[in-house]
C-alpha cells in the first residue's frame, strides 16, 4: 500500500478482520517487513485491533532469526494488551533474498509461533538479478529449473521443523497453463500449496494441492494390507506387495502422509 494511506488501510484492515464472513480456514495478514519503519505499528494495530479474528502474521522479507523473535515478542505484548490468549496468532515467514536463504535454518526455529515458510518469487529474482519480469515463472536462457535450490532449501528447513512450506504468486493471471506448471512442480516437490493472486487461480491451485481419487484408493489400501500384514493375526511380516509393488514401513510413511493431506 502507499505510504500515505497507511494509517487508514491499516484501520480498514482491522474493521474487516472484525466483520468476519471469510471463508477461508486461516485469515491472515501481511505485514511490512522490518526493512521499513512501519512493521511494528502494522502489528501492533492489527492484533490490539482484531487479534480474535486473526489466525497468522506474515512477515515477509525475513534475512536473520532475530526478525522473527522480535516480531514474536511484539505480538505477544499485543496479545496480552488485547485479551487475546498468548500464543494464539501465529507466523508465516517469506524467505525472499539470497541472505535470508542462507539463514532459512536458524529462521525457521526461531519461534515456536511459525506455522509456514514462504518463498517470494519476485524479491528472489530482483535480488538474484534474474533478468526475466514476469514473477514465477520460467527464466529464459537457463535450461533447468532456476528456482530449485531455493525451493528444496525452503523446504527442507520447513520439513526439519515442522513446518508448511508454501510457494509464492504466479502473477499472470490470465496465463492459467503457467500457473498450473509453476504448482504442479512445487506440489511435485511436496509443498503444501501456492499463493494465488486471482480467483482464475483458486481452482487450480486446489485441485492440484489436493490428491486424486486413485491416489487416495491406493494409499488407503497400501495402509490396510499393511496394518493387517504387522498384526499377530497377520503374521507380523514386515514388508508386503500392494498392486505389485514392495510395501514395507518407508512405503507406509508415503501412504499416510498422503491421506493426512487428503484429509482423512
Amino acid at each position: 500500500m502507499a505510504e500515505s494511506v497507511k494509517v487508514e488501510s491499516r484501520a480498514r484492515i482491522t474493521e474487516a478482520l472484525k466483520t468476519g464472513g471469510w471463508r477461508a480456514d486461516t485469515v491472515c495478514v501481511r505485514v511490512n517487513g522490518w526493512t521499513t519503519p512501519w512493521t511494528s505499528q502494522d502489528i501492533w494495530s492489527v492484533v490490539t485491533g482484531a487479534g480474535g479474528h486473526l489466525d497468522a502474521i506474515i512477515l515477509p522479507k525475513v534475512r536473520i532469526p532475530g526478525e522473527v523473535i522480535a516480531a514474536d515478542l511484539l505480538i505477544r505484548q499485543a496479545e496480552i494488551a488485547a485479551g487475546v490468549p498468548v500464543g494464539r496468532i501465529g507466523l508465516e515467514l517469506q524467505i525472499e533474498d539470497p541472505i535470508g536463504l542462507t539463514n532459512v535454518d536458524a529462521i525457521a526455529a526461531a519461534s515456536p509461533r511459525t506455522e509456514a515458510l514462504v518463498y517470494g518469487p519476485g524479491d528472489w529474482m530482483a535480488t538474484s538479478g534474474m533478468r526475466e519480469l514476469t514473477v514465477g515463472s520460467r527464466v529464459p536462457g537457463y535450461p533447468g529449473d532456476a528456482f530449485h535450490h531455493v525451493l528444496i532449501r525452503i523446504l527442507m528447513a520447513a520439513r526439519a521443523n515442522g513446518l508448511q512450506a508454501i510457494d509464492g504468486p504466479f502473477v499472470a493471471i490470465r496465463d492459467l497453463e503457467g500457473f498450473e506448471e509453476a504448482a504442479t512442480k512445487v506440489a511435485a516437490l511436496g509443498y503444501d500449496g501456492k499463493w494465488v493472486v486471482h480467483p482464475s487461480q483458486a481452482e487450480a491451485g486446489n485441485r492440484i494441492f489436493t490428491p486424486g481419487i486413485e491416489v487416495i484408493a491406493r494409499a488407503r489400501r497400501v495402509v490396510d494390507a499393511y496394518e493387517t500384514a504387522t498384526s499377530q493375526a497377520g503374521g507380523a511380516i514386515g514388508a508386503i506387495v500392494v498392486d505389485d509393488e514392495m510395501v514395507d514401513e518407508a512405503g507406509v510413511k508415503v501412504a499416510r502422509a498422503v491421506l493426512a493431506r487428503a484429509g482423512g
